[in-house]
């Protein structure tokens, strides 16, 4: 119940925020769709709403996560545009595992959302109970676990590993 209570608050400040200025059409309506949204997802999102309550885990996410994130992405970017314009297009794509030692739903989710975002590389399953990663790389430069893991996710995880876990 407290975490469809969380949803709930969330949900209905993000639509305030979304429908700015407020009036009490949109307010109303808000709180509606809020509750909805609340009551059929509220047991999927936040399993463990204690964790909300520590600020640092928002100034690794904000100051560490996100540059981080946005740093793989640009250079993801300009490698992809290059194998994309170059005339002999260098590619040896291929599907590797990768190790992780993230447990919880949301920092899972967050990594193979991370992965996938970053051009080059795709997510294409979890198996969360033995912390493999199975990603479709554009470019495969290691086909050793320990190796395609220390490429691929280690600049995500111990950043994520702070911030959810």
């Amino acid at each position: 119940m407290k975490s469809k209570m969380i949803l709930f608050a969330l949900g209905f400040v993000a639509w305030l925020l979304l429908n700015w200025p407020p009036d009490w059409q949109h307010s109303l309506t808000g709180i509606f769709i809020a509750a909805f949204v609340a009551y059929m997802t509220g047991d999927l999102f936040i399993q463990r709403p204690h964790v909300l309550k520590h600020p640092k885990r928002y100034w690794y996410f904000v100051m560490h996560y996100i540059p981080v994130f946005l740093w793989e992405c640009l250079k993801a970017n300009i490698d992809v545009a290059y194998r994309v314009i170059h005339p002999d297009l260098p590619i040896k794509p291929g599907i590797v595992k990768v190790k992780t030692t993230l447990q919880t739903d949301t920092a899972l989710t967050f990594l193979a959302n991370s992965i996938t975002l970053t051009p080059g590389t795709l997510s294409v399953d979890i198996d969360r109970d033995n912390g493999i990663l199975y990603v479709h790389w554009i470019d495969v430069r290691a086909k050793d676990i320990d190796k395609a893991t220390a490429q691929i996710v280690e600049r995500f995880e111990g950043i994520l590993r702070k911030v959810f876990e």
